[in-house]
């Protein structure tokens, strides 16, 4: 199992940028594929981006296309999130989440994922 903690969640207004990151721990990082998900309350978890073992090789939900960039650093055995031209919908708790197993293909599905981290707040005001 993988330990993966989630940080740089905040606040900040529409149309401001903010950069998530999630440190991994206890497995090899590099060949894992590593997703973001997010989840607002009172709705379901919902996929927003996927990073392969192959840094090149990502996809994005619709929703956050063109926003959003996901990327890995695997010396630092880190993804990260960054996120521009926020808006209100996308205030949720983001989480982090690494592949169910070494050279898994991940995609849209939470049961792509085999570890999560607790999450980190964000919240976009209007």
């Amino acid at each position: 199992q993988v330990q993966l903690v989630e940080s740089g969640g905040g606040l900040v207004q529409a149309g401001g940028s903010l950069r998530l990151a999630c440190a991994a721990s206890g497995r090899p990082f590099s060949n894992y594929g590593m997703g973001w998900f997010r989840q607002a309350p009172g709705e379901e978890r919902e996929f927003v981006a996927t990073i392969r073992w192959s840094a090149g090789d990502t996809y994005y939900a619709d929703s956050v296309k063109g926003r959003f960039t996901i990327s890995r650093d695997n010396a630092k055995n880190t993804v990260y999130l960054q996120m521009n031209s926020l808006k209100p919908e996308d205030t949720a708790i983001y989480y982090c989440a690494a592949g169910r197993s070494a050279n898994y293909y991940t995609g849209v599905s939470p049961a792509d994922f085999g570890s999560w981290g607790q999450g980190t707040q964000v919240t976009v005001s209007a």
